[in-house]
């Protein structure tokens, strides 16, 4: 199954999502977006094709390191490479996320502080 594409750049048609699902290992075009400005530090990535990342699944952003210099600010148009957990490391990762967030919630709030 195919979509076809509305962007004349792009090849005429791409995987659907649901023809992905099954795939443990797949490459989907993507966007990072980098930005270092005295207010942000941060990157982001967009996957294309509709895919969804779940508990355990690993993404790797192809190509070359990217040099964001201070006052950056830009998007890229990359591969990325889409790693299915199964369903041990998928399950591994969910109960490892339980006790993780839970160091969280060891603070101490006191109205005064002695040395």
């Amino acid at each position: 199954m195919t979509i076809p594409s509305a962007n004349p750049n792009q090849t005429p048609s791409r995987p659907a999502p649901a023809d992905l699902a099954h795939l443990k290992e797949f490459e989907v075009p993507c966007r990072v977006a980098v930005e270092r400005t005295e207010e942000f530090f941060c990157a982001h990535v967009l996957l294309g094709n509709q895919v969804t990342v779940d508990a355990g699944d690993t993404v790797t952003v192809q190509g070359d390191a990217i040099d964001a210099k201070p006052g950056d600010r830009f998007i890229e148009r990359r591969r990325a490479k889409v790693r299915r957990a199964g369903p041990l490391a998928r399950a591994w990762t969910k109960i490892a996320a339980i006790f993780e967030i839970t160091e969280l919630f060891e603070v101490s709030f006191t109205g005064r502080r002695t040395l």
